[in-house]
């Protein structure tokens, strides 16, 4: 599988990864601990080498220690992405605050390494931006656990082109992580200019629209109060629940005249869209994993582009509530 550097650096990784998150929390019960640890070993063996995890992904950094475990005989096939600065009780999962510090910093690249179980991460994010804290500082801190080999590149979360263009004073930033799919294109305007003037590769995480521009959702098939669509995101509730699933039926349409499927397209709109794009698609199931990568053969016509350019603009519903659009465009 063809593999493209991050950023200005020598890091290499197939453009399509695998978010790792939803395997231990938030759409629902976590993956049987053997069962996620197969797949993490199948997505290696069919070529996919960028898994991108976070310090607050399971309750008690479980994500991590699910990666430290699938991965501690063969780390030298991955490349591997974990965030910090959200804290969370680690007994409750309840959420505590946002610590971008030097302080915290150091603290959370320990326990990630330790989990991990490793001596480098490949790329480590600011997951968001502390507004008590300014980026400077934060990269500072950052660039001296590079300086150490303790991470390989730098990463900021959901920032905005500001800020984005003050943390590069600092120190190249090798990637920016930000949702992008055919629902959610705000990056354009802004983040994405930036991102090419500074040679910082777009993460695009959620290309699939949390599941919903797969087509396998329903009105009957409405998020319940285990899985954080159904609580945090108003796209998935309600009047806008059912307006946007008739949106992904464009998708589906085109979908069905190439003979390929939604998830194909929706990935294949985000690597046409952007040069330095990789998305990081999150499944539990092998299946889907295969139709992810699948994309990166699907070619769309300007055509096909266009009418699905249309789309986002007829989205019902924020990305996320009121508390987490405060934290976007930090």
């Amino acid at each position: 599988m063809e593999q493209k550097a991050i950023g200005k650096t020598g890091i290499r990784v197939a453009q399509i990864g695998l978010g790792c998150m939803g395997l231990s929390e938030f759409y629902g019960p976590p993956t049987e601990i053997k069962q996620a640890i197969k797949l993490l070993h199948e997505a290696i063996e069919l070529g996919v080498n960028h898994f991108d995890t976070a310090e607050i992904y399971g309750i008690g950094s479980a994500n991590e220690t699910l990666l430290g475990k699938a991965f501690g005989d063969r780390r030298d096939k991955v490349r591997i992405a974990t965030k910090f600065g959200p804290l969370r009780d680690p007994e409750t999962g309840a959420r505590t605050g946002l610590d971008g510090s030097a302080k915290n910093c150091r603290r959370a690249v320990e326990g990630s390494l330790s989990r991990l179980q490793t001596d480098h991460i490949d790329l480590y994010y600011l997951h968001r931006a502390d507004p008590n804290t300014p980026i400077e500082d934060t990269v500072s801190a950052m660039a001296e656990l590079l300086g150490e080999g303790k991470i390989g590149a730098i990463g900021l979360s959901e920032v905005s082109a500001a800020t984005l263009r003050r943390a590069n004073e600092v120190h190249h930033i090798a990637a920016v992580q930000s949702e992008y799919s055919i629902f959610s294109r705000d990056i354009e305007a802004e983040i994405i200019p930036a991102c090419s003037d500074s040679g910082t590769s777009l993460v695009a995480y959620s290309p699939l629209g949390r599941g919903m521009l797969t087509g396998t959702f329903s009105a009957e098939s409405v998020p319940g109060e285990k899985d954080f669509r159904g609580v945090m995101q108003p796209r998935f509730s309600g009047d806008a629940f059912a307006a946007n699933l008739a949106l992904v039926e464009q998708v589906t349409s085109l979908a069905t005249a190439k003979g390929v499927t939604p998830a194909e397209v929706a990935l294949a709109w985000v690597m046409a869209k952007q040069e330095n794009v990789f998305p990081i698609a999150g499944t539990t199931r092998l299946a889907n994993l295969k139709t992810n990568i699948a994309a990166m053969e699907l070619e769309l016509t300007s055509g096909d582009l266009a009418t699905l350019d249309r789309l986002a603009d007829q989205v019902l519903g924020t990305r996320y509530d009121a508390q987490g659009m405060q934290f976007l465009n930090g």
